[in-house]
This record gives structure tokens, C-alpha cells and sequence, in this order.
């Protein structure tokens, strides 16, 4: 499927398009190389152009080093909460697949990515916050990619993106300790 067909099928339409990707057979190569590559560059260079072109706080080379940071640190991020989905499947009474929790967390991440595009404007920065909406989306997959009973699938999804908050948290502190800002 097109990247661009996908990004606005999962946002506008999620629960049909969760259908075809439970059916669609993914590697972790794929997922990684042609969907999270390209839209974890988005949140990274934006703060890169918000920081130091737009708002002019942060000088270029040190902003860039935090780009690259945070680019990596997406595919950490999607790859523990793929990790978190498929250790608490059972928990939650949902079949234990780590390809299908990947493809889940892969996907649920997308309007965080997209959200992202709102640090290139320092005082829109706050809007990045409408990439909670991958909760949401979340608990819509839950049930149909990993096959989890409806009823447990909002526990299950509050659980995982507790979980998923944490790692960002931490990542975020890694982030700050690496690039000396951290005190």
C-alpha cells in the first residue's frame, strides 16, 4: 500500500484499515525501513528548523545532534512498545504475536510522528500533544490485530500506553543526559 494512502487510512478510517493490516503479512525490516524511517524523520527535523531557524534558541550543530538523537530514539520507542503489546497479551486475554504487536505499535505511532510537524512553530509546539490520538488508535487495533476480547481491550491499551509514556519519558531523559542538558 502507498505511505500516503496508509497515513490517511489509519487516521480517518482506522477501524477497516486495522482489518487489512492484521491480514497483511509485514517483517520487521519492512515496517522499520519504508514506514517508521521515513515518518520518524518528521518530529526530528522539524524541532531542528522550530529551534534553530524559526525560533533561534538552539544553535544548528547541537540541534542536529538531538535530531539524530531522536530519530533513533523513535525506533527504540516503537520497538518496546511492540515488545510491551506482546508481553501483555496474554494478561489481557489476546493471542502473544510480536509481528502483529510491531505492526500494532508501528501504526498507533503515527499521528505522534505526524504531530511532530507542529515544532517547526515554537508557539504551535504544544499541538504535538495531538498524538495522543495513537491511543486511541491503539485500542481500536487491539481487538482486531491482536485479538484481544473488546472488553479488556481499553485496560489493555490504558496499560501499554503507560508503559509506551515511560519509555518516552526515559528516552527523552537519555536524550537530555547525552546532549548535556540534564543537570
Amino acid at each position: 500500500m502507498d505511505l500516503l494512502e496508509r497515513i490517511k487510512a489509519i487516521l480517518v478510517a482506522p477501524e477497516p484499515e486495522w482489518s487489512l493490516i492484521a491480514r497483511e503479512p509485514a517483517t520487521a525490516s519492512s515496517l522499520l525501513v519504508h514506514y517508521v524511517a521515513i515518518l520518524a524523520i518528521v518530529p526530528a527535523l522539524a524541532h531542528v528548523v522550530g529551534a534553530s531557524l524559526v525560533g533561534g534558541y538552539a544553535p544548528i550543530l547541537p540541534a542536529l545532534a538531538g535530531a539524530v538523537i531522536t530519530y533513533v530514539a523513535s525506533f527504540m520507542a516503537v520497538y518496546g512498545a511492540a515488545l510491551i503489546v506482546d508481553l501483555l497479551a496474554p494478561a489481557f486475554g489476546a493471542r502473544k504475536n510480536f509481528s502483529s504487536a510491531l505492526k500494532l505499535a508501528v501504526y498507533a505511532a503515527t499521528p505522534a510522528w505526524l504531530a511532530g510537524i507542529f515544532l517547526i512553530v515554537p508557539g504551535l509546539s504544544f499541538l504535538a500533544v495531538l498524538g495522543l490520538y495513537g491511543a486511541y488508535l491503539l485500542w481500536l487495533g487491539l481487538p482486531i490485530v491482536m485479538r484481544a476480547p473488546a472488553d479488556r481491550a481499553l485496560a489493555y491499551a490504558a496499560a501499554v500506553t503507560a508503559c509506551a509514556l515511560l519509555i518516552a519519558l526515559g528516552l527523552a531523559l537519555l536524550e537530555a543526559q547525552l546532549l548535556g542538558l540534564a543537570r
